[in-house]
């Protein structure tokens, strides 16, 4: 399943690299939420995919009994995700905000408004 993954999470870089060289500013954004998501599904990855219990620890013992499953990688990723929909929601924000300026999504049209 790992091999799988590793080719499914290559696919979401490349193309989030793909839309981030794009001019549109909505494609930017598009491809940092690939990124984002890309790189989260590269922490449950690594963190290994063996199915497994939660790690609860029985009252009397001291480790949990069979394999359980790694919680700080699916707590790093929860807490990324929810950073990752802040700086979407911000960058949405910031992207009509710059259209009703501007009126162009071109990000070298947005360029010629500084001079």
């Amino acid at each position: 399943m790992e091999v799988v993954m590793s080719f499914v999470i290559g696919g979401m870089y490349a193309a989030a690299i793909y839309m981030m060289l794009r001019r549109s500013i909505v494609k930017l954004v598009i491809g940092l939420v690939l990124l984002s998501n890309a790189a989260n599904l590269l922490i449950f990855t690594m963190a290994g995919m063996l199915p497994g219990a939660p790690p609860l620890i029985p009252p009397g013992a001291t480790m949990p009994e069979g394999l359980s499953a790694d919680p700080l990688a699916q707590a790093v990723v929860l807490t990324a995700i929810v950073i990752g929909f802040g700086v979407l929601a911000f960058a949405v924000v910031l992207i009509h905000r710059a259209y009703e300026v501007v009126k162009a999504d071109d990000m070298d049209q947005m360029k010629d408004t500084d001079r």
